[in-house]
């Protein structure tokens, strides 16, 4: 297939461009830096637009023209959850970039959505549960779903929506837990701040989550929402331990220097038998 990749130098991108082209799909990525994507090791193997997706005189019909699949990652403003530039700006240009895409005649889009769509619930979170996000990115990342759903109804479409939980490895973003964690065992650090380390989350290396996600745009006729996950929760202190141990380390952590984040619950991860279901228990989902 032939697979068109927004956002191909983020996180997910760059990883995602590595599986797709491991398993034999041509990739056209786009991304506004060209330098920045000249550094990753996949660049010669692909056919790299610097474009902004968002850009009012996008040249859509050249970016599609002979494109499967549509791989719509890009997102910009993130880590900050609670910008209102979510739903100000990236929801609606988002739309209109994807509603072009159909018109231009691409038939299956796969989106990134986010666990944060379902808000503040707790415990085992599956596909089946109302949405109830609590954030600004959670609110625009869902009713981009909404809305596309509705275009479906008038200009069909595959729409494959894959919430990501937390994914963690290498081009995260250096704030994050385990960034920090292996910036401060670097330097020699003698010990590391940390919340308490009780909340439980899903985390899923970064590597599973692109192959999950190069197996599903691969399900030319599936439609739906499904948790790009590990379905198995974690406290976040075990996670800390765990990588200490991995990285043969001694630090002293520092617990309950931060406060639990407001905009998280205590206790949430992800279902993955719709997961299993549509890649296989036995590929080691």
């Amino acid at each position: 297939m032939k697979v068109l990749v927004t956002g191909a130098t983020g996180f997910v991108g760059r990883h995602l461009v590595a599986a797709l082209l491991e398993r034999g799909h041509s990739v056209r990525a786009v991304a506004r830096n060209v330098q920045s994507a000249r550094q990753l090791p996949w660049f010669d193997d692909v056919e790299f637009v610097a474009a902004d997706v968002h850009a009012e005189h996008l040249d859509l019909a050249g970016l599609t023209a002979g494109v499967d699949v549509l791989v719509h990652l890009a997102w910009p403003g993130l880590p900050n959850y609670q910008a209102l530039f979510h739903f100000e700006h990236n929801l609606f240009a988002d739309y209109r970039f994807i509603k072009r895409a159909v018109e231009a005649g691409v038939t299956q889009v796969l989106v990134t959505g986010t666990c944060f769509e379902y808000g503040m619930q707790s415990g085992p979170l599956s596909e089946t549960a109302t949405p109830q996000p609590s954030n600004p990115y959670g609110l625009a990342k869902n009713t981009l779903r909404v809305f596309l759903e509705t275009l479906r109804q008038q200009l069909p479409f595959n729409l494959q929506w894959a919430r990501l939980f937390y994914l963690y490895g290498e081009g995260q973003n250096p704030n994050s837990l385990l960034a920090s964690l292996d910036r401060a065992i670097d330097a020699g650090a003698e010990r590391f701040d940390m919340s308490a380390g009780e909340q439980l989350r899903d985390y899923l290396p970064i590597e599973a989550a692109a192959e999950y996600l190069a197996r599903l745009l691969e399900l030319r006729d599936f439609s739906g929402v499904v948790n790009c996950a590990s379905g198995r929760p974690i406290a976040v202190r075990t996670l800390v331990e765990q990588r200490l141990r991995e990285r043969g380390a001694s630090i002293a952590l520092n617990l309950g220097h931060y406060g639990y984040p407001s905009h998280e619950p205590m206790a949430f991860w992800g279902v993955t038998q719709r997961l299993q279901q549509l890649l296989g228990a036995e590929h080691g989902v």
